[in-house]
């Protein structure tokens, strides 16, 4: 008997079209790969993400793809030879040696196939895979079933019939590109006996002191024994070795005083390892390793405090966590030419803006492990879909066994990572099933019936993978879908919410977004423009294409939103001034509109994480934290991981401080019959949020200046020693608008012809509020520990000045930049002209009078003078004063 071997066969692979003869086979361009990456590597098709040249390439998708491989097989001892497919995309034929192996409907099941008696040891090998046209097929199946309710929001309807990702059908944000081919490893392994499963429960007690792990290997061949190992930074913590018995071992170990794993807002992330060695006698035949975290994971549903409905959050280790965080789809189109190092790239990005879930979207795929090792490695919680999205999925009998395999080896693949947290039946099928008035008896609990409906994939998703779930992940919550609770997808009293009243639906303004709350926001977004230099990638002449200007054939080519023109307009038009030329000015404005609007969401709807009992909303995932391809859509970061504007105005909501401010505005008539005697009062609200598990001691300040004049009106230490209870957010007081009384808004004016939003206050005060450390407040040398600055609204209205004395300076060898200016500027916006990318620590912010605004940067350099043009700043309604013009 001998140690198990895995060849990888990732090297001498050759494709080419099957229907046509005067084509050769050619080199791949690399493995894994698809259709799409080989064809551009020999410049057979255009790149689909330059242009319009998506169109150009559809008929890859229509057209039968082989790929080949001549190999030599390792030479047989006797031992098993398998062949080992993690993932075929989609209708695949498998040959070797000549001799159909394999034929596969999925692109999400690993195949793994018993090729002893085919391989021809020692020698040489040929394996040949036929793909053949996923679209073509769909077609079909959604001939064969004319009595189901096909319909669909994005893409074809026969997307639903086929297990493929199913954003390859184009989506509101992504172009459709038909892929196929070995998207994912394959690999030819030889053994006597292999550890086909290693996997473990754990239980942490309550009390956090101690926690259990049962570790289970599943055994295929003769091995006798296995040896267990629990390790932990390099150090060995338990060890066990027990006998196999009917194909399975197990060890039970416990654990006193546990490394236990945090997201990153709240401690450590210590991944223990799982070592399992198979042995028979002193031969070592097999050994599997995997990472994992000891934590407790809940999601509480409990009765509120003075709201109806029940809670929705997460609770790890005892914490209850406010999930602030992000929407997750493909990060590419090409999934195989995502490398692990760009994954990192972007679960770092998460972390880094202080976000702490994210949700796999279902529209898309089981994400590659990088990406769930990230996230476990840097603590980040994670929601997981199951793949199905907005429609109406079959449910016949070679569905439904697709579904289950699919669904079972998945689950099973990912179960040992501790960032996942919940899994979900699907993304918004419930809300398709309402919209469409699809047969839906919640009083009906017999399964047998839901087939019958005209929504037969709920059997899908509370029966196949409640049962998927309950065997394989006990102790993970599972959800029905996403949204789902209450009478309704829209109650947001019970459950999860997608909130598109802002954008889609009635389109509400988003300073209302506290009226537009849930126990857990899952979706809500607004669109925004990538950055130029994406836009220019995009263009097929660059900065010298013809359509560089936003309405532009191509540039709306590269936004798939349905509407996008009128709803971009909508929300610019209601709340800023804005030019469309140049370009580049009209990108910062709709990037600050979407960076507004959302900052606007997460600070009202942290407003309402009041502590236990008054969970009133516990979560928002922002739609959408990334992109497929260079595009305009609702991500806060674009396909190159340029950070939107939004990302930093959400960064800084998420953070584990915060004081917000909110305008109100009372109208008082002098008795019922008045139209003119009327007194208008304006208000501000205020409050903080400490996410942090601390009680914090603050000092709060405020302060209000003239927007016009650049004058301060108001500062006053409200509060010299305020308590911030942790984890929660706290009412501080409401008070007068600073200013309403004050001569500076009489109607004495020295322009000629004033105009009387002059003389309103409303319009003409800023107000900006500070938490300090309290203590150090004492000393007269507090640190800043939150900071918000509150504008009239909209802004349109406002007269927003040109600074006399805007600085913008180097500092710190390159390190930071400070900005200060004599009038209060909405939104600056840094960006380094030319040359490498910055990474900016924060960015599109507001400067108030009489102080400095520290960034910090990587990638400017020592010496580099703002002046001599290297930076170009821009802010509202003076957009695009570079220096050095």
């Amino acid at each position: 008997m001998t140690l198990r071997a895995v060849t990888s066969l990732n090297q001498g692979w050759t494709f080419k079209q099957v229907d046509d003869d005067s084509s050769s086979f050619l080199p791949v361009a690399q493995f894994p790969t698809n259709v799409h990456l080989d064809l551009m590597h020999h410049k057979i098709i255009p790149d689909p993400f330059i242009g319009k040249n998506e169109n150009v390439v559809q008929w890859v998708g229509e057209k039968a793809w082989i790929y080949k491989l001549s190999f030599k097989s390792p030479k047989s001892r006797g031992e098993k030879s398998v062949l080992a497919f993690d993932g075929l995309d989609t209708y695949a034929t498998v040959l070797l040696n000549g001799k159909q192996i394999l034929k596969t409907e999925n692109m999400f099941i690993p195949e793994r196939i018993d090729v002893t008696k085919i391989l021809n040891s020692g020698s040489d090998n040929t394996l040949e895979i036929t793909f053949d046209s996923t679209w073509f097929i769909g077609q079909k199946l959604v001939e064969r079933l004319p009595d189901h309710h096909w319909g669909c929001w994005n893409g074809d309807p026969s997307r639903l019939a086929v297990r493929k990702a199913q954003y390859h059908y184009g989506w509101d944000w992504g172009p459709m590109l038909m892929t196929c081919g070995p998207w994912r490893p394959i690999s030819l392994e030889t053994y006597d006996s292999r550890i086909s499963d290693l996997y473990f429960t754990t239980n942490v007690d309550k009390s956090l002191k101690s926690a259990e792990v049962i570790a289970k290997a599943d055994i295929e061949g003769d091995g006798s024994e296995v040896q267990f190992e629990i390790s932990l930074e390099g150090k060995v913590v338990s060890t066990e070795i027990v006998r196999v018995s009917k194909g399975f071992a197990s060890a039970t170990f416990l654990t006193q005083n546990p490394e236990l794993w945090y997201p990153a807002t709240y401690g450590r992330q210590p991944l223990y390892i799982l070592t399992a060695a198979l042995q028979s006698g002193e031969t070592i035949l097999d050994t599997v390793s995997k990472h994992f975290g000891l934590r407790r994971a809940e999601v509480i549903q409990r009765k509120l405090e003075d709201a109806p409905g029940t809670s929705f959050f997460f609770e790890i280790n005892n914490i209850p966590v406010f999930c602030g965080g992000s929407d997750w789809i493909p990060a590419d189109n090409f999934i195989p030419r995502i490398k692990p190092e760009k994954y990192r790239d972007w679960v770092k990005l998460v972390v880094e803006g202080n976000q702490a879930m994210i949700r796999v979207w279902g529209g898309g795929i089981f994400e590659e492990k990088a990406f769930y090792e990230a996230c476990d490695e840097m603590g980040v919680l994670v929601w997981q879909d199951f793949l199905f999205g907005c429609g109406n999925y079959p449910a016949n009998d070679e569905f439904l066994d697709l579904v289950k395999r699919e669904a079972t080896a998945n689950v099973k693949i990912m179960r040992h990572h501790p960032s996942i947290v919940i899994w979900a039946g699907n993304n918004e099928d419930y809300q398709y099933q309402e919209t469409e008035n699809l047969e839906y008896d919640p009083e009906d609990t017999n399964p047998s019936n839901w087939l019958k409906s005209s929504f037969p994939a709920r059997y899908i998703y509370e029966k196949l993978l409640v049962d998927v779930t309950k065997e394989l992940v006990p102790d993970t919550y599972y959800h029905f879908g996403s949204p789902f609770g209450g009478k309704d997808t829209r109650d947001p009293t019970v459950g999860d919410i997608h909130q598109w009243n802002v954008w889609h639906g009635t389109q509400e303004k988003y300073q209302n977004f506290d009226t537009l709350s849930g126990r857990f926001v899952s979706e809500f977004g607004m669109e925004g423009f990538p950055s130029i230099k994406t836009i220019d990638g995009y263009l097929p002449r660059g900065c010298q294409d013809s359509d560089r200007y936003p309405q532009s054939s191509t540039v709306d080519f590269h936004n798939k939103a349905d509407g996008h023109e009128r709803r971009i307009a909508l929300y610019l038009v209601e709340n800023m001034q804005y030019k469309f030329d140049p370009i580049e000015n009209f990108i910062y404005c709709t990037q600050l509109m979407q960076a507004e609007c959302l900052a606007s969401a997460y600070r009202l709807w942290k407003r309402q994480w009041k502590g236990s009992g008054r969970e009133y909303c516990a979560g928002a995932l922002v739609w959408q934290m990334n992109d497929c391809w260079p595009v305009t859509s609702w991500a806060i970061v674009d396909y190159h991981l340029r950070p939107k504007h939004a990302y930093y105005t959400v960064k800084r909501e998420l953070a584990p401080l915060t004081i917000g401010l909110k305008r109100t505005t009372t109208t008082v008539p002098a008795n019922r019959y008045t139209r003119v005697d009327v007194k208008t009062t304006y208000r501000i609200e205020m409050w903080a949020s400490n996410l942090s598990l601390r009680k914090r001691t603050v000092a709060v300040h405020l302060k209000a200046w003239d927007i016009v004049s650049g004058k301060e009106i108001y500062n006053k230490i409200l509060h010299s020693a305020f308590t911030l209870e942790p984890n929660r957010s706290v009412e501080i007081t409401e008070f007068d608008l600073p200013g309403q009384d004050d001569p500076l808004f009489s109607n004495t004016f020295t322009s000629p012809s004033p105009s009387p939003s002059d003389s309103d206050p409303s319009l003409r005060t800023v107000v900006a509020a500070y938490l300090t450390d309290a203590e150090a407040e004492t000393e007269g040398n507090g640190a800043q520990l939150a900071r918000y600055v509150n504008w009239p609204e909209p802004l349109k209205y406002a007269h927003l000045q040109k600074p006399k004395d805007l600085k913008v300076q180097i500092v710190c060898g390159g390190g930071a930049v400070e900005i200060s200016a004599d009038v209060p500027l909405k939104g600056v916006a840094l960006e380094r002209r030319g040359g490498d990318e910055v990474v900016w620590e924060d960015n599109c912010v507001d400067v108030v009078p009489g102080e400095v605004v520290r960034i910090g940067a990587k990638g400017l350099v020592e010496g580099m003078s703002a002046e001599s043009g290297a930076l170009d700043v821009k802010f509202l309604n003076m957009m695009g004063m570079g220096y050095g013009e």
